[in-house]
Protein backbone atom coordinates (compact mmCIF):
# COMPACT_ATOMS: atom_id res chain seq x y z
CA UNK A 1 0.00 0.00 0.00
CA UNK A 2 1.29 3.45 -0.88
CA UNK A 3 1.54 5.55 2.26
CA UNK A 4 1.96 9.34 2.17
CA UNK A 5 2.47 11.08 5.51
CA UNK A 6 0.83 14.51 5.38
CA UNK A 7 2.48 16.84 7.88
CA UNK A 8 0.20 19.68 8.91
CA UNK A 9 2.23 22.68 10.04
CA UNK A 10 -0.13 25.58 10.49
CA UNK A 11 -0.48 26.33 14.21
CA UNK A 12 1.21 29.24 15.98
CA UNK A 13 1.27 27.79 19.51
CA UNK A 14 0.34 31.02 21.29
CA UNK A 15 0.44 29.27 24.70
CA UNK A 16 4.20 28.85 24.20
CA UNK A 17 4.96 32.55 23.78
CA UNK A 18 7.51 34.17 23.97
CA UNK A 19 9.48 31.39 22.22
CA UNK A 20 6.71 30.51 19.75
CA UNK A 21 5.75 33.41 17.46
CA UNK A 22 4.02 33.67 14.10
CA UNK A 23 7.22 33.75 12.05
CA UNK A 24 8.92 31.14 14.27
CA UNK A 25 6.03 29.00 15.55
CA UNK A 26 5.83 26.02 17.89
CA UNK A 27 7.03 23.32 15.41
CA UNK A 28 10.40 25.11 15.18
CA UNK A 29 10.95 25.56 18.92
CA UNK A 30 14.11 23.78 20.05
CA UNK A 31 13.51 21.13 22.70
CA UNK A 32 15.99 20.21 25.44
CA UNK A 33 17.62 17.58 23.19
CA UNK A 34 18.41 20.26 20.58
CA UNK A 35 15.87 19.08 18.00
CA UNK A 36 12.52 20.67 17.26
CA UNK A 37 9.10 19.15 16.74
CA UNK A 38 8.87 19.43 12.94
CA UNK A 39 12.28 17.77 12.60
CA UNK A 40 11.14 14.93 14.85
CA UNK A 41 7.86 14.58 12.95
CA UNK A 42 9.64 14.35 9.60
CA UNK A 43 12.12 11.74 10.86
CA UNK A 44 9.27 9.76 12.44
CA UNK A 45 7.26 9.83 9.21
CA UNK A 46 10.10 8.81 6.90
CA UNK A 47 10.98 5.87 9.17
CA UNK A 48 7.63 4.16 8.44
CA UNK A 49 7.24 1.35 5.92
CA UNK A 50 5.58 1.87 2.52
CA UNK A 51 6.27 5.64 2.48
CA UNK A 52 6.53 6.90 -1.10
CA UNK A 53 6.42 10.63 -0.40
CA UNK A 54 6.09 13.14 2.43
CA UNK A 55 3.63 15.99 1.80
CA UNK A 56 3.77 19.05 4.04
CA UNK A 57 0.97 21.62 4.25
CA UNK A 58 2.25 24.88 5.67
CA UNK A 59 2.22 28.65 5.33
CA UNK A 60 4.21 29.91 2.35
CA UNK A 61 6.30 32.12 4.66
CA UNK A 62 7.55 28.99 6.46
CA UNK A 63 8.46 27.01 3.34
CA UNK A 64 12.21 27.64 3.34
CA UNK A 65 12.49 27.26 7.11
CA UNK A 66 10.74 23.88 6.78
CA UNK A 67 13.04 22.81 3.94
CA UNK A 68 16.07 23.68 6.06
CA UNK A 69 14.80 21.49 8.89
CA UNK A 70 14.18 18.56 6.58
CA UNK A 71 17.68 18.85 5.13
CA UNK A 72 19.08 18.59 8.64
CA UNK A 73 17.31 15.25 9.14
CA UNK A 74 19.77 12.39 9.37
CA UNK A 75 17.92 10.26 6.83
CA UNK A 76 15.70 11.50 4.02
CA UNK A 77 13.70 8.92 2.06
CA UNK A 78 11.69 9.51 -1.06
CA UNK A 79 10.46 12.71 -2.67
CA UNK A 80 9.08 15.66 -0.77
CA UNK A 81 6.13 17.82 -1.74
CA UNK A 82 4.55 20.94 -0.30
CA UNK A 83 1.21 22.70 -0.35
CA UNK A 84 1.79 26.34 0.58
CA UNK A 85 -1.11 28.28 2.07
CA UNK A 86 -1.22 32.09 1.81
CA UNK A 87 -2.90 32.12 5.23
CA UNK A 88 -4.47 29.60 7.60
CA UNK A 89 -7.92 28.26 6.72
CA UNK A 90 -8.21 25.47 9.31
CA UNK A 91 -7.64 21.75 8.94
CA UNK A 92 -10.56 20.76 6.69
CA UNK A 93 -9.15 22.91 3.90
CA UNK A 94 -5.66 21.50 4.42
CA UNK A 95 -6.83 17.87 4.40
CA UNK A 96 -9.00 18.42 1.32
CA UNK A 97 -6.16 20.11 -0.57
CA UNK A 98 -3.78 17.29 0.33
CA UNK A 99 -6.27 14.60 -0.69
CA UNK A 100 -7.02 16.22 -4.06
CA UNK A 101 -3.34 16.70 -4.80
CA UNK A 102 -2.46 13.11 -3.83
CA UNK A 103 -5.34 11.74 -5.90
CA UNK A 104 -3.92 13.41 -9.00
CA UNK A 105 -0.43 12.00 -8.34
CA UNK A 106 -0.95 8.61 -6.68
CA UNK A 107 -4.60 7.72 -7.30
CA UNK A 108 -7.59 7.13 -5.05
CA UNK A 109 -6.20 3.97 -3.42
CA UNK A 110 -3.17 5.70 -1.90
CA UNK A 111 -3.34 6.17 1.86
CA UNK A 112 -2.64 9.46 3.63
CA UNK A 113 -1.43 9.59 7.21
CA UNK A 114 -2.24 13.02 8.66
CA UNK A 115 0.24 14.12 11.33
CA UNK A 116 0.55 17.35 13.28
CA UNK A 117 3.99 18.97 12.99
CA UNK A 118 4.00 20.06 16.63
CA UNK A 119 3.29 16.83 18.52
CA UNK A 120 5.80 14.66 20.34
CA UNK A 121 5.72 10.86 20.15
CA UNK A 122 8.25 9.06 22.34
CA UNK A 123 7.68 5.44 21.27
CA UNK A 124 8.46 5.04 17.55
CA UNK A 125 7.91 1.26 17.58
CA UNK A 126 4.44 1.54 19.12
CA UNK A 127 3.64 4.37 16.71
CA UNK A 128 4.63 2.27 13.69
CA UNK A 129 2.52 -0.62 14.97
CA UNK A 130 -0.49 1.67 15.37
CA UNK A 131 -0.03 2.98 11.83
CA UNK A 132 0.02 -0.59 10.49
CA UNK A 133 -3.32 -1.29 12.18
CA UNK A 134 -4.71 1.97 10.81
CA UNK A 135 -3.60 1.08 7.26
CA UNK A 136 -5.52 -2.20 7.38
CA UNK A 137 -8.68 -0.39 8.48
CA UNK A 138 -8.19 2.43 5.98
CA UNK A 139 -7.91 -0.10 3.16
CA UNK A 140 -11.37 -1.37 4.16
CA UNK A 141 -12.83 2.12 3.74
CA UNK A 142 -12.71 3.45 7.31
CA UNK A 143 -11.66 6.91 8.41
CA UNK A 144 -9.18 6.09 11.14
CA UNK A 145 -8.30 8.22 14.16
CA UNK A 146 -5.62 7.49 16.74
CA UNK A 147 -7.04 7.46 20.27
CA UNK A 148 -4.50 8.01 23.03
CA UNK A 149 -4.95 5.97 26.18
CA UNK A 150 -5.58 8.68 28.82
CA UNK A 151 -3.07 8.79 31.65
CA UNK A 152 -5.01 11.23 33.83
CA UNK A 153 -8.23 13.35 33.65
CA UNK A 154 -6.99 16.04 31.25
CA UNK A 155 -9.39 18.96 30.65
CA UNK A 156 -7.38 20.49 27.81
CA UNK A 157 -7.99 17.69 25.26
CA UNK A 158 -10.97 16.53 23.29
CA UNK A 159 -12.05 12.92 23.83
CA UNK A 160 -13.21 10.05 21.61
CA UNK A 161 -15.92 7.74 22.93
CA UNK A 162 -15.41 4.26 21.47
CA UNK A 163 -17.70 1.25 21.28
CA UNK A 164 -15.83 -1.45 23.22
CA UNK A 165 -18.24 -4.06 21.83
CA UNK A 166 -17.21 -3.46 18.21
CA UNK A 167 -15.09 -6.19 16.65
CA UNK A 168 -13.06 -4.31 14.05
CA UNK A 169 -9.54 -5.62 13.45
CA UNK A 170 -7.22 -3.42 15.50
CA UNK A 171 -9.78 -0.66 16.04
CA UNK A 172 -13.01 0.37 17.69
CA UNK A 173 -16.05 2.05 16.19
CA UNK A 174 -16.31 5.70 17.25
CA UNK A 175 -19.60 6.58 18.91
CA UNK A 176 -18.94 10.30 19.29
CA UNK A 177 -16.34 13.03 19.71
CA UNK A 178 -16.50 15.02 22.95
CA UNK A 179 -15.32 18.58 23.49
CA UNK A 180 -12.86 19.47 26.26
CA UNK A 181 -14.65 18.43 29.48
CA UNK A 182 -14.61 19.83 32.99
CA UNK A 183 -12.54 17.98 35.59
CA UNK A 184 -15.37 15.89 37.02
CA UNK A 185 -16.42 14.74 33.55
CA UNK A 186 -12.82 13.97 32.57
CA UNK A 187 -12.49 11.78 35.67
CA UNK A 188 -15.61 9.86 34.66
CA UNK A 189 -14.20 9.37 31.15
CA UNK A 190 -10.94 7.93 32.47
CA UNK A 191 -12.81 5.61 34.84
CA UNK A 192 -15.17 4.41 32.09
CA UNK A 193 -12.31 2.90 30.08
CA UNK A 194 -13.75 3.54 26.61
CA UNK A 195 -12.72 7.18 26.23
CA UNK A 196 -9.49 8.23 24.55
CA UNK A 197 -7.71 11.51 24.00
CA UNK A 198 -8.25 12.79 20.47
CA UNK A 199 -4.72 13.04 19.05
CA UNK A 200 -5.70 14.85 15.83
CA UNK A 201 -3.91 12.20 13.73
CA UNK A 202 -5.75 10.33 10.99
CA UNK A 203 -5.28 7.67 8.33
CA UNK A 204 -7.55 7.06 5.33
CA UNK A 205 -7.68 6.18 1.65
CA UNK A 206 -7.56 9.27 -0.50
CA UNK A 207 -10.72 8.17 -2.31
CA UNK A 208 -12.59 7.53 0.92
CA UNK A 209 -11.93 10.92 2.47
CA UNK A 210 -12.86 12.70 -0.77
CA UNK A 211 -16.12 10.73 -1.03
CA UNK A 212 -16.99 11.49 2.58
CA UNK A 213 -16.15 15.18 2.20
CA UNK A 214 -18.40 15.28 -0.85
CA UNK A 215 -21.19 13.74 1.21
CA UNK A 216 -20.85 15.80 4.39
CA UNK A 217 -18.99 19.03 3.47
CA UNK A 218 -19.32 19.52 -0.29
CA UNK A 219 -18.88 23.29 0.10
CA UNK A 220 -15.40 22.78 1.55
CA UNK A 221 -14.38 20.26 -1.09
CA UNK A 222 -15.62 22.29 -4.05
CA UNK A 223 -14.05 25.51 -2.78
CA UNK A 224 -10.70 23.73 -2.34
CA UNK A 225 -11.03 22.13 -5.76
CA UNK A 226 -11.58 25.58 -7.28
CA UNK A 227 -8.54 26.88 -5.39
CA UNK A 228 -6.32 24.12 -6.78
CA UNK A 229 -7.45 24.84 -10.32
CA UNK A 230 -6.25 28.45 -9.90
CA UNK A 231 -3.00 27.60 -8.10
CA UNK A 232 0.58 27.37 -9.34
CA UNK A 233 2.35 24.00 -9.35
CA UNK A 234 6.10 23.68 -9.76
CA UNK A 235 7.76 20.28 -10.08
CA UNK A 236 11.34 19.05 -9.91
CA UNK A 237 12.94 15.61 -9.95
CA UNK A 238 12.24 14.93 -6.27
CA UNK A 239 10.28 18.01 -5.26
CA UNK A 240 6.75 19.26 -5.94
CA UNK A 241 5.34 22.54 -4.67
CA UNK A 242 1.75 23.80 -4.99
CA UNK A 243 1.24 27.47 -4.08
CA UNK A 244 -2.44 28.03 -3.33
CA UNK A 245 -4.16 31.00 -4.93
CA UNK A 246 -4.98 33.51 -2.19
CA UNK A 247 -8.15 34.94 -3.71
CA UNK A 248 -9.71 31.49 -4.20
CA UNK A 249 -8.48 30.14 -0.88
CA UNK A 250 -10.15 32.99 1.00
CA UNK A 251 -13.51 31.58 -0.12
CA UNK A 252 -12.91 28.17 1.50
CA UNK A 253 -15.02 27.69 4.69
CA UNK A 254 -12.91 28.05 7.84
CA UNK A 255 -13.71 24.80 9.65
CA UNK A 256 -11.78 21.95 11.26
CA UNK A 257 -11.72 18.46 9.79
CA UNK A 258 -13.35 17.22 13.01
CA UNK A 259 -16.40 19.44 12.53
CA UNK A 260 -16.49 19.17 8.75
CA UNK A 261 -16.24 15.39 8.55
CA UNK A 262 -15.10 13.22 11.46
CA UNK A 263 -18.05 14.07 13.74
CA UNK A 264 -20.53 13.52 10.91
CA UNK A 265 -19.35 10.42 9.08
CA UNK A 266 -20.54 6.91 9.99
CA UNK A 267 -17.23 5.43 8.83
CA UNK A 268 -15.01 6.59 11.71
CA UNK A 269 -13.01 4.19 13.85
CA UNK A 270 -10.22 4.70 16.36
CA UNK A 271 -7.03 2.74 16.94
CA UNK A 272 -6.33 2.88 20.70
CA UNK A 273 -2.62 3.35 21.31
CA UNK A 274 -0.04 4.12 23.95
CA UNK A 275 2.78 5.80 22.01
CA UNK A 276 4.18 8.37 24.43
CA UNK A 277 2.12 11.13 22.82
CA UNK A 278 2.07 14.78 23.89
CA UNK A 279 0.75 17.79 22.04
CA UNK A 280 3.25 20.03 23.90
CA UNK A 281 0.37 22.42 24.37
CA UNK A 282 1.69 24.52 27.24
CA UNK A 283 4.83 25.36 29.19
CA UNK A 284 3.81 22.76 31.75
CA UNK A 285 4.08 20.10 29.01
CA UNK A 286 7.43 21.49 27.88
CA UNK A 287 8.74 21.42 31.45
CA UNK A 288 8.13 17.67 31.66
CA UNK A 289 10.89 17.17 29.08
CA UNK A 290 13.51 18.39 31.59
CA UNK A 291 14.48 16.41 34.70
CA UNK A 292 13.67 17.96 38.07
CA UNK A 293 16.31 18.66 40.71
CA UNK A 294 15.96 17.81 44.42
CA UNK A 295 13.67 20.83 44.90
CA UNK A 296 11.45 20.06 41.95
CA UNK A 297 12.93 22.85 39.81
CA UNK A 298 13.35 22.13 36.11
CA UNK A 299 15.92 24.45 34.57
CA UNK A 300 17.25 25.05 31.06
CA UNK A 301 20.20 27.45 30.87
CA UNK A 302 22.15 29.15 33.64
CA UNK A 303 19.86 29.30 36.68
CA UNK A 304 20.49 29.86 40.40
CA UNK A 305 17.79 29.09 42.96
CA UNK A 306 17.54 29.82 46.68
CA UNK A 307 14.60 28.54 48.70
CA UNK A 308 12.70 28.06 45.44
CA UNK A 309 10.82 24.92 44.44
CA UNK A 310 8.69 23.38 41.69
CA UNK A 311 9.56 26.06 39.12
CA UNK A 312 10.31 25.78 35.41
CA UNK A 313 12.95 28.16 34.05
CA UNK A 314 14.17 28.51 30.47
CA UNK A 315 16.90 31.11 30.18
CA UNK A 316 19.42 30.41 27.43
CA UNK A 317 20.84 33.90 27.03
CA UNK A 318 21.68 35.11 30.54
CA UNK A 319 21.76 34.16 34.20
CA UNK A 320 18.39 33.90 35.93
CA UNK A 321 18.05 33.78 39.74
CA UNK A 322 15.01 32.64 41.73
CA UNK A 323 14.58 33.45 45.42
CA UNK A 324 11.74 32.27 47.64
CA UNK A 325 9.25 31.44 44.88
CA UNK A 326 7.42 28.29 43.84
CA UNK A 327 5.24 26.93 41.03
CA UNK A 328 6.38 29.56 38.53
CA UNK A 329 7.07 29.40 34.81
CA UNK A 330 9.91 31.74 33.77
CA UNK A 331 10.85 31.91 30.10
CA UNK A 332 13.44 34.48 29.11
CA UNK A 333 14.21 35.46 25.51
CA UNK A 334 16.27 38.29 24.05
CA UNK A 335 13.33 40.69 23.82
CA UNK A 336 10.62 39.37 26.17
CA UNK A 337 10.24 37.50 29.45
CA UNK A 338 7.27 35.46 30.61
CA UNK A 339 6.50 34.95 34.31
CA UNK A 340 3.40 32.88 35.01
CA UNK A 341 1.98 30.61 37.68
CA UNK A 342 1.86 26.98 36.57
CA UNK A 343 -1.89 26.89 37.15
CA UNK A 344 -2.27 29.67 34.55
CA UNK A 345 -0.10 28.12 31.82
CA UNK A 346 -3.07 27.88 29.43
CA UNK A 347 -3.72 31.63 29.76
CA UNK A 348 -0.49 32.77 28.07
CA UNK A 349 -2.50 33.01 24.85
CA UNK A 350 -4.29 36.07 26.30
CA UNK A 351 -0.99 37.97 26.40
CA UNK A 352 -0.48 37.17 22.73
CA UNK A 353 -3.98 38.50 22.01
CA UNK A 354 -3.11 41.75 23.81
CA UNK A 355 0.10 42.10 21.81
CA UNK A 356 -1.80 41.63 18.56
CA UNK A 357 -4.45 44.16 19.56
CA UNK A 358 -1.83 46.76 20.44
CA UNK A 359 0.20 46.12 17.27
CA UNK A 360 3.30 45.10 19.23
CA UNK A 361 5.70 43.08 17.06
CA UNK A 362 6.58 40.64 19.87
CA UNK A 363 3.67 38.37 18.88
CA UNK A 364 5.05 38.13 15.34
CA UNK A 365 8.85 38.07 15.26
CA UNK A 366 11.91 37.49 17.41
CA UNK A 367 14.97 39.71 17.41
CA UNK A 368 16.46 36.96 15.25
CA UNK A 369 14.37 36.81 12.06
CA UNK A 370 14.81 33.87 9.69
CA UNK A 371 14.72 34.33 5.94
CA UNK A 372 15.18 31.88 3.03
CA UNK A 373 18.76 33.10 2.60
CA UNK A 374 19.72 33.05 6.30
CA UNK A 375 18.78 35.32 9.22
CA UNK A 376 19.18 38.78 10.69
CA UNK A 377 19.29 40.10 14.24
CA UNK A 378 18.33 43.63 15.19
CA UNK A 379 21.10 44.77 17.55
CA UNK A 380 19.94 48.31 18.21
CA UNK A 381 17.58 50.90 16.81
CA UNK A 382 16.65 54.48 17.51
CA UNK A 383 15.43 57.58 15.77
CA UNK A 384 16.55 57.41 12.11
CA UNK A 385 18.91 54.42 12.54
CA UNK A 386 18.90 50.63 12.93
CA UNK A 387 21.81 48.21 13.29
CA UNK A 388 21.52 44.58 12.18
CA UNK A 389 23.73 41.50 12.17
CA UNK A 390 23.08 39.63 8.92
CA UNK A 391 24.06 36.00 8.22
CA UNK A 392 23.82 34.71 4.63
CA UNK A 393 24.09 30.97 4.01
CA UNK A 394 26.69 29.65 1.51
CA UNK A 395 25.38 29.98 -2.04
CA UNK A 396 22.40 32.05 -0.91
CA UNK A 397 21.39 35.46 -2.21
CA UNK A 398 19.10 38.29 -1.13
CA UNK A 399 16.77 39.70 -3.75
CA UNK A 400 17.71 42.47 -6.15
CA UNK A 401 15.92 45.26 -4.31
CA UNK A 402 15.59 48.94 -3.58
CA UNK A 403 14.50 51.09 -0.61
CA UNK A 404 12.77 54.45 -0.94
CA UNK A 405 13.43 55.83 2.54
CA UNK A 406 16.70 54.41 3.86
CA UNK A 407 20.36 54.06 2.99
CA UNK A 408 22.50 51.12 4.11
CA UNK A 409 26.13 50.66 5.04
CA UNK A 410 27.42 47.05 4.89
CA UNK A 411 30.57 45.93 6.73
CA UNK A 412 31.78 42.35 6.24
CA UNK A 413 32.71 40.65 9.51
CA UNK A 414 33.56 37.22 8.10
CA UNK A 415 33.25 35.42 4.81
CA UNK A 416 33.07 36.85 1.30
CA UNK A 417 30.30 38.99 -0.20
CA UNK A 418 29.36 39.59 -3.82
CA UNK A 419 27.49 42.89 -4.00
CA UNK A 420 25.46 44.64 -6.67
CA UNK A 421 25.42 48.34 -5.79
CA UNK A 422 23.53 50.32 -8.42
CA UNK A 423 25.61 49.96 -11.60
CA UNK A 424 28.60 48.33 -9.88
CA UNK A 425 29.32 44.73 -8.95
CA UNK A 426 32.06 44.17 -6.39
CA UNK A 427 33.55 41.57 -4.07
CA UNK A 428 33.98 42.42 -0.40
CA UNK A 429 36.33 40.56 1.95
CA UNK A 430 36.52 40.67 5.74
CA UNK A 431 36.70 44.25 7.11
CA UNK A 432 35.66 45.77 3.77
CA UNK A 433 32.45 47.74 3.28
CA UNK A 434 30.14 49.51 0.84
CA UNK A 435 27.49 52.25 1.11
CA UNK A 436 24.14 51.95 -0.67
CA UNK A 437 22.09 55.10 -1.16
CA UNK A 438 18.31 55.17 -0.97
CA UNK A 439 16.77 54.52 -4.37
CA UNK A 440 19.70 52.41 -5.64
CA UNK A 441 19.15 48.82 -6.70
CA UNK A 442 21.30 46.39 -4.74
CA UNK A 443 21.81 42.73 -3.98
CA UNK A 444 23.90 40.73 -1.49
CA UNK A 445 25.18 37.23 -2.26
CA UNK A 446 27.41 34.71 -0.50
CA UNK A 447 29.59 32.98 -3.12
CA UNK A 448 31.65 31.15 -0.50
CA UNK A 449 31.40 27.86 1.40
CA UNK A 450 31.07 29.36 4.91
CA UNK A 451 28.48 31.74 6.35
CA UNK A 452 28.77 35.37 5.34
CA UNK A 453 28.39 37.60 8.41
CA UNK A 454 28.06 41.36 8.10
CA UNK A 455 26.84 44.36 10.01
CA UNK A 456 24.23 46.55 8.34
CA UNK A 457 23.70 50.13 9.50
CA UNK A 458 20.46 51.64 8.21
CA UNK A 459 19.73 55.36 8.25
CA UNK A 460 16.72 57.27 7.01
CA UNK A 461 13.34 58.73 7.86
CA UNK A 462 11.57 55.33 7.72
CA UNK A 463 13.17 51.98 8.58
CA UNK A 464 10.24 49.57 8.38
CA UNK A 465 10.67 46.14 6.78
CA UNK A 466 7.95 46.98 4.27
CA UNK A 467 10.14 49.65 2.60
CA UNK A 468 11.41 47.21 0.01
CA UNK A 469 10.81 46.77 -3.71
CA UNK A 470 12.03 43.44 -5.12
CA UNK A 471 12.98 43.22 -8.81
CA UNK A 472 14.47 39.72 -8.93
CA UNK A 473 14.41 36.96 -6.33
CA UNK A 474 15.45 33.30 -6.49
CA UNK A 475 12.87 32.51 -3.81
CA UNK A 476 9.88 33.76 -5.81
CA UNK A 477 9.23 36.94 -3.80
CA UNK A 478 9.76 39.52 -6.57
CA UNK A 479 7.27 42.37 -6.86
CA UNK A 480 7.79 43.04 -10.53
Amino acid sequence: MKLIPVIMSGGVGSRLWPVSRETHPKPFMPLPDGQNLIHKTFVRATALDDVVEVLTVTNRELFFKTEDEYQRAAKVRGPQSFILEPFGRNTAAAVAAAALQLESVHGADAQMLVLAADHLIADQIAFAQAVKKAQVLAAEGWLVTFGIQPEYPETGFGYIEADKASTLQGGLKVQRFVEKPDLATARNYVAAGNYYWNSGMFCFRVGTVLDELQAYSPDVLEAVRATLSNSRLSEGEAHRCLRLDAESFALVPDISIDYALMERSAKVVTVPCDIGWSDIGSWNAVSELTAADENGNRCVGEVLAHQACNNYVQSNGRLTALVGVEDLIVVDTSDAILIAHKNSAQDVKHIVAQLKKSGHSAHLIHQVVHRPWGAYTTLEEGERFKIKRIVVKPGASLSLQMHHHRSEHWIVVSGMARVVNDERELMLDTNESTFIRAGHKHRLENPGVIDLVLIEVQSGDYLGEDDIVRFEDIYGRADC
